[in-house]
């Protein structure tokens, strides 16, 4: 019964986020304003995203705090663009956030490997 309660517990852990395009064809991640509330360490200014064999440290812009939790950089953008190239240009494409650590998260398109069967619940 304790065991199943653990993995309840982690498979809440796992954030739904999705892709998000803005002004000059930067692609970054929409986070939400209730998963930065939930997720993130109030007024952290970086992020350690893994992207699949790539660890990156992303700046937390202030407006993150302030209703407008999205995610950029060069880096992510390019693995997302690389990700999504099958897709329909501009089209969101949703990504699981799963909690690999402090305030460390490893990105994964949904579907991929046991995070899909967690995320949906």
């Amino acid at each position: 019964m304790a065991e199943t309660a653990e993995v309840e517990e982690k498979e809440q852990l796992i954030m739904v986020v999705k892709t998000q395009c803005k002004e000059g064809g930067i692609t970054g991640l929409c986070v939400g304003a209730d998963n930065a509330r939930r997720y993130f360490p109030k007024g952290e200014m970086t992020v350690e995203l893994l992207l699949d064999h790539l660890e990156i440290a992303c700046g937390l812009e202030p407006e993150f705090w302030e209703g407008q939790a999205e995610i950029y950089d060069p880096r992510l953008c390019a693995w997302l663009e690389l990700k999504n190239r099958s897709r329909r240009p501009g089209k969101e494409m949703p990504l699981a956030m799963i909690p690999a650590g402090k305030n460390a998260f490893r990105l994964q398109l949904i579907g991929q490997g046991s995070a899909s069967q967690r995320v949906g619940k």
